[in-house]
Formats: structure tokens, sequence, C-alpha cells
């Protein structure tokens, strides 16, 4: 291959990168129509979580134009699950052109697993870690005697941070899945990567969740499960002997 091969390879690559997302962001901005009309039902229902913690504590905002972003970026995070199964084939298109042929046919169970997990880590972290987070950090703010008003902004800010998180985390046992059923790893691999993979973990949990030692340590968790449950699932469903001689 010449060097003028390898540079057109390159750029085809990245066109087709570029052609990826840019039908990913169409597809979340199709979604975002539908979600920024119920903008405000759905900001009602992101703030279950703290007033399931603190029935008491409210919202405040500080800028005239907050409320308007707010339902923005609110309508935004909603768009971002809506439109997962479109995110999510586009992700295999791009990376289709490097399987054999009958691994192919996996591209609507990925898809579809990888679009469930998505939603399924988003609502765990909403029925479960939300909850836990707001009540430690409210417990807080009474220790030392102090009033809970938090900015909509901030309180935004925290929760999408960490229910995207979440979502992205659960994806673990689906790619663990796929790679095993294409001969990519197997649980030895896993097993024998835990204890770097637990670094990655919590270095993960550190850079998705906001600066605080709870909420990395309620990502890490449940991430440090999912691995577990990662290597079990490479274990029951790795590609048979025959399967790699017929390939």
């Amino acid at each position: 291959m010449t060097p003028d091969d390898t540079s057109m390879s390159l750029m085809g690559h990245l066109e087709e990168l570029r052609s990826r997302i840019v039908k990913a962001l169409l597809s979340i901005a199709v979604a975002f129509v539908p979600t920024y009309v119920f903008a405000d039902w759905l900001f009602g229902f992101l703030r279950e979580p703290l007033l399931h913690a603190c029935p008491d504590c409210s919202l405040i905002g500080t800028s005239p134009t907050e409320a308007f972003f707010t339902k923005i970026k609110v309508a935004f995070i909603a768009a971002l699950f809506l439109a997962s199964p479109g995110v999510f084939y586009q992700v295999w298109r791009f990376v289709a052109p490097g399987l054999y042929a009958h691994e192919k046919r996996y591209v609507w169970p990925f898809v579809g697993f990888c679009s469930f997990f998505f939603v399924l880590g988003g609502g765990f972290c909403y029925t479960v870690v939300l909850p836990i987070a707001y009540a430690f950090f409210i417990e807080q703010f009474e220790s030392i005697d102090v009033e809970a008003t938090l900015r909509i902004s901030e309180y935004l800010s925290f929760s999408a941070r960490t229910l995207l998180a979440f979502g992205v985390t659960f994806q673990l046992p689906i790619l663990s899945f796929f790679f095993a059923r294409i001969g990519l790893l197997t649980h030895r691999t896993l097993i024998g990567a835990f204890r770097y993979a637990v670094l990655a973990i919590f270095v993960l949990a550190a850079v998705l969740t906001p600066p605080d030692a709870v909420s990395q340590l309620l990502l890490a968790g449940p991430l440090i499960l999912l691995y577990g449950l990662s290597i079990g699932v490479a274990y029951v469903f790795a590609r048979a002997p025959d399967e790699n001689a017929d390939s």
C-alpha cells in the first residue's frame, strides 16, 4: 500500500466518522422536538429525586434566562435517551465495515440491547442513586444548620451528568457480549485485567461524576458489579471453537 493509499484510507474513515456523527446529531434533533414540547413536565419529573429526599427543599433561579435554558437542557437530555437507538445504529454502521459478514447480523440486537441498557442505566440512577445522593447532600446541609436552596442550573448539571454516566456505564455487559461473540475477548481476558479495570473505573467515575466522593462511589460500585457481570456474560456467550474455525 502506498502512502497515498494510506492517506486516502484515513481520510475515508474520517469522512465516514463525520457522516455518522452528523446523522446521530440529526436523530437527536428530531427527538428534541417532542421533548421540548414536554420540557415543563420533564423538569418536574427530574425534580422528584430531590423532593423525595427533601420535600421542603426549593430550587431557585438567579438569571433571567436560566429557566429558558433549563428547559432546553432538559429537553436535550431527554432527547439523548429517546434518540439512543438512532445513535447506537450509527455507531454500529461506523464499525460494521471492519466486521465479518456473519458478524454484521448482530446489528439489531446490538442497537436494541444498547438502547435498552442505556435507558435502564438512567432509570437505575433516577430511582436508586439520585435519591440516595440527594439525601446525603441535604443531610450535610442540616448538619451545619444551613437551609438547602439550590440553583436550578446546578441541580440540573449534577442530575444530567449522573444520569448519562450511568446510561453509558450500563453498556459494559452488552459490549462484553458482542465482543465475546465475535472473538475479540474472553472471560479470561477480563479476569486478568480486573485490577487495572478497577483502577480505570475509579478514574472514569471521577471524570464522569461531579467532584465529590459520594457520587464517585455511587458510580464506581455498580460499575465494578457490571464488570463482574461482564465476565460471566463473556464466559457464557463466548464463541465456540467450531465457530472460530468456520470464520
